[in-house]
């Protein structure tokens, strides 16, 4: 295997491993709160978000971005940062760690109807809407905190993590706030409840890509690389 080979296995086991942990945490949380009779609450799972996304960033930010969300290496990749023969290997990484977590919730939890699913609670344009303003705020910040196609620090994690976190705390209780396609994807597969599920694959990525040229317009120019 060459350096470079065994590089880019590195930086996919990363993205592996650093979805896993997120969609395990955050997914787990919400099946915990409904087994639990809502021991954790809203707010409580918005807060495990946030901060394993906080936590991941730190842990893996040096070692291959800490993407953990196929949305966000797509918005790297466009935006000049992430060269593109890497975007399907991370992409393919990060749904197989999102799949082993939703797998192993399954396992823990074999009651769990939706095992952490985002379901619509209102209309579909609505939650369609609201998981597009969503992630193009949340690709937005990631550009302007991130080095290159790296988030990674502490103020990258703070900020990150803050904003996943208070974007789930206002708009979970609608769409899910999911903001990402393998979190909504895998737990959708493994419960069998894809009905709504293209929302959450189509309109995270359609927001990532649109905060490309916002950050363009808004960024500086060594931060946006343009």
């Amino acid at each position: 295997m060459s350096v470079v080979q065994a590089s880019m296995l590195r930086r996919c086991s990363a993205e592996c491993v650093g979805t896993f942990c997120l969609v395990f945490m955050g997914t787990g949380a919400i099946v915990v709160n409904e087994v639990s009779n809502g021991a954790i609450g809203h707010i409580g799972v918005a807060l495990v978000f946030g901060l394993a996304v906080l936590a991941l960033i730190s842990a893996f930010g040096d070692v291959s971005g800490a993407h953990m969300n196929p949305a966000v290496s797509l918005a790297f990749w466009v935006s000049g940062r992430f060269p593109g023969k890497g975007v399907a290997p991370y992409v393919v990484a990060q749904f197989l760690g999102a799949l082993v977590a939703s797998l192993l919730v399954r396992v823990i939890f074999p009651n769990a109807v939706s095992l952490g699913s985002t379901i619509p609670t209102g209309s579909t344009a609505q939650s369609f809407v609201l998981e597009v303003v969503l992630s193009a705020m949340l690709m937005l910040v990631i550009l302007g905190v991130s080095h290159g196609p790296k988030e990674k620090g502490l103020v990258a994690g703070t900020a990150i993590g803050a904003f996943v976190g208070l974007e789930a705390l206002f708009a979970g209780p609608i769409s899910g706030a999911s903001m990402n396609p393998a979190r909504s994807l895998a737990p959708a597969l493994v419960a069998g409840a894809i009905g709504d599920v293209w929302i959450y694959l189509v309109a995270p990525t359609i927001g990532a890509l649109i905060a490309v040229p916002l950050s363009r317009a808004v960024l500086p120019r060594d931060k946006t690389f343009a």
